[in-house]
């Protein structure tokens, strides 16, 4: 009888495609669990079961009858109903508890800092609170960061007490409830692909990301691996992962973590219970040994999933690069020029525009999309990093304005 995974996903798209063919490939089953409509019952008859990621007592008896042998998310959102699924299969995955924190970044403060581990000075308000003597109360420069919110949507720097102001009421106009307080971090910016098995992390990847991210706003673009950092600078950006891991609690399952390095050493941003998102994982192949037939992460996290052995794989050799290619401004996408280009550049494995003709472009802060990915693999980071800024350069994008483009107060 082939084994049955259960996946939690918000929507339909390349990395749950990547999923199901691995499944086919290695004979399993899988069953979508999704909040991609509005009522629960299945109208693409396709046998994904509709859930809601932020109703679990709601969610979990539309899931009890199935046979599980294991649970994956992709999402912070998905991860958490994962959490309370494995739970009740009994599976292999990361607690309730854990979940929650990663989708909590007061929470996840709090335990890493009950572990001992660097943090900047930080604290929690309510954004219905009069911003004013919260702003004279916050070290400048700061970061202001919506709870529960990824790819930096909502954060921002403030530089003075007027700036605080501004963010503290421009995030609160993207319908969030509480906001984090943090003393700015100076320095680089990375982030670690891994997997933790029996709550021991397997690092699968160093992203250096050689943009600065400075602020106000803190728009990722570039990931690059291997990290070109010297190894002292690695181990330590490992040992402070696995510190987080540790502190909130996360036992089986994928994991994402976002750092800063300086001369105090390394600092944990955040740490996701799920894997990289958007299709950034495209960059990452795999291999278990010499000969050995290679997967893409996806693959990995299934097969680790279901309790397979995977402490042997191995990033593919050579150098691998993404770029998110960032929203330059608001209004109605129209097209893009210069694909063939593109990707004719050195290096360049593929261009995807993501953005599709009408749409609303919203950048960061209130927005949380990219108009695509550029992938580039190569013999040397350095290599990578170029082709992906010179396939960049030759792309151009037509973006014209919007009647009623969502223009937030400043």
């Amino acid at each position: 009888m082939p084994q049955h995974l259960l996946l939690f996903a918000a929507k339909a798209g390349y990395q749950i495609r990547t999923f199901a063919a691995s499944a086919r490939r290695l004979g399993i089953e899988v069953t979508l669990a999704t909040d991609r409509c509005g009522r629960m019952d299945d109208p693409w008859n396709d046998r994904a079961i509709a859930v809601k990621f932020d109703q679990i007592e709601k969610s979990l008896p539309a899931l009890r009858e199935l046979r599980v042998d294991g649970v994956a998310a992709v999402g912070d959102r998905p991860a958490v109903l994962a959490a309370a699924a494995a739970e009740m299969f009994g599976v292999r995955f990361h607690p309730l508890a854990a979940a929650r924190a990663c989708h909590d970044k007061h929470a996840a403060r709090l335990l890493f800092q009950a572990a001992g581990m660097r943090t900047p000075d930080f604290w929690r308000a309510s954004l219905t609170q009069d911003p004013a003597p919260l702003a004279a109360r916050a070290l400048y420069p700061c970061v202001l960061k919506p709870l529960g919110q990824s790819a930096s949507r909502g954060v921002i720097r403030a530089n003075n007490p007027a700036e605080f102001t501004a963010a503290f009421r421009r995030i609160g106009k993207i319908g969030e409830h509480d906001v984090q307080v943090e003393t700015y971090i100076p320095g680089r910016e990375f982030a670690i692909e891994g997997l933790v098995t029996a709550g021991k992390l397997q690092p699968l990847a160093i992203f250096d990301k050689p943009d600065p991210l400075e602020g106000p706003f803190f728009e990722e673009t570039i990931y690059v691996t291997p990290s070109r950092e010297a190894a002292a600078v690695q181990q330590a950006l490992l040992d402070t992962t696995a510190q987080a891991v540790a502190a909130l609690g996360l036992r089986h399952g994928p994991i994402h973590a976002e750092l800063r390095y300086n001369q105090e050493g390394a600092y944990m941003l955040e740490v996701h219970a799920r894997p990289i998102g958007g299709l950034c994982a495209r960059a990452l192949r795999f291999t278990a040994g010499e000969g050995a037939e290679s997967m893409p992460l996806e693959e990995l996290i299934l097969t680790h999933a279901l309790g397979a052995d995977v402490s042997a794989a191995r990033l593919e050799g050579g150098a691998v690069g993404v770029m998110m290619i960032p929203v330059p401004g608001p209004g109605l996408y129209r097209s893009v020029s210069g694909m063939e280009e593109a990707r004719a550049v050195t290096g360049i494995e593929d261009v995807i525009i993501t953005a599709t003709e009408g749409q609303q472009l919203v950048p960061l802060p209130e927005g949380s999309s990219y108009l695509g990915f550029l992938f580039a693999r190569t013999e040397t980071p350095e290599a990578a990093e170029l082709a992906l800024r010179q396939a960049h350069a030759a792309l151009k994008f037509e973006i014209a304005a919007a009647l009623e483009t969502f223009r937030p107060s400043r």
